[in-house]
């Protein structure tokens, strides 16, 4: 059993509430435009870093954390792009792969909504956490938390960081 602290779009800025939040997990997720390798490895050494780069990283972070990742966490098929589209209407760049081996768990960020949504159709999760940042228009920045345990992902809970 994995707890997950899933986050995206920081834009390199640092809340000291992030500690507080992700600290009870045993890995961090970051879905890209991460800003800075110095909040990349802040967020490291709270727990183990897991992190895909966006649009705006630098070739700091292009050259630490890919563009797309897919593993597995427990026994769930995970996939991360930043820039991926939800449920209907996944991004170009990577709705073949998605379409063509559907993961059970999707992973993006980018649009700075919070969306949690199930696809029907390819029978996956979606989840982007909105933004964390202060950087955007998002007048709440948000994080998510979740268990997966073996095959089950669970005990979904958004934070909002006011």
């Amino acid at each position: 059993m994995k707890r997950i602290g899933l986050l995206s779009d920081t834009h390199a800025y640092w809340d000291d509430r992030y500690e507080e939040y992700l600290a009870p997990c045993d890995e961090i997720w970051h879905a890209g435009d991460i800003g800075s390798y110095a909040l990349a490895q802040r967020l490291n050494d709270i727990r183990p870093l897991v992190a895909v780069y966006g649009n705006i990283d630098g070739y700091d972070i292009r050259r630490a954390y890919p563009e797309k990742l897919r593993w597995k966490c427990e026994q769930v098929d995970v996939m991360m792009k930043h820039i991926g589209g939800y449920p209907g209407n996944y991004d170009r760049s990577i709705s073949a792969s998605v379409y063509a081996s559907p993961p059970q768990l999707f992973i993006s960020g980018h649009s700075h909504i919070l969306k949690v949504q199930y696809d029907k159709t390819l029978r996956l999760l979606h989840i982007n956490p909105g933004a964390a940042g202060v950087q955007g228009w998002q007048k709440v920045r948000t994080l998510v938390r979740f268990t997966i345990d073996a095959t089950e992902i669970k005990d979904l809970e958004v934070v909002e960081l006011k």
